[in-house]
């Protein structure tokens, strides 16, 4: 085993810390460009705007029922607004899956499952811009809730849909 070990070329941990950190950064420069290419050549295909023309007609109705739960939950039973925000969320990202998946994406040959997982992650993701959104707009910039939680919402949804467009219901996918 030993002579093995041996044989084996250098491996990447041999580099230099700085010949590493310059690695790490021009594959992160790569993979940035990479999909900001995708974006690009995809603004070019009609039948991306129609998704998107989809994809934001889901938004909206997920919109209407996340500041529906929101507006209930914080107004009507005095829940916290951060707490209020994930309640209308775990709502609001249920409705929106189902319909994106089998309306917007066609995306009912994928397994669910998998589909179910990523869409969760990214919408978890927008969850958090949205959070911060909504925690600066509120705690500090003294803004009222509802209105607060309506802007932080809708300021997530590009991440939302370039996240579910490439990752989620992406071809091969």
């Amino acid at each position: 085993m030993r002579q093995v070990e041996e044989a084996q070329p250098a491996a990447p941990a041999a580099l230099g810390r700085s010949e590493r950190a310059r690695d790490a950064t021009a594959r992160a420069a790569d993979w940035t460009w990479q999909l900001a290419l995708r974006i690009h050549l995809g603004t070019r295909k009609p039948e991306n705007w129609a998704q998107l023309f989809k994809f934001g007609v889901i938004g909206v109705s997920g919109y209407v029922i996340n500041l529906a739960v929101f507006a209930a939950l914080n107004e009507a039973f005095g829940v916290h607004h951060i707490l209020a925000a994930v309640g209308a969320f775990c709502v609001a990202v249920t409705n929106n899956f189902v319909w994106n998946r089998h309306w917007t994406f066609r995306a009912a040959g994928g397994h669910a499952g998998f589909q179910a997982a990523r869409f969760l992650t990214v919408s978890v993701l927008a969850l958090g811009v949205n959070l911060i959104l909504l925690y600066l707009l509120v705690d500090i910039a003294g803004g009222p809730e509802v209105p607060s939680q309506a802007i932080s919402v809708a300021a997530a949804m590009p991440f939302n849909f370039i996240g579910n467009k490439l990752w989620t219901f992406g071809e091969g996918r």
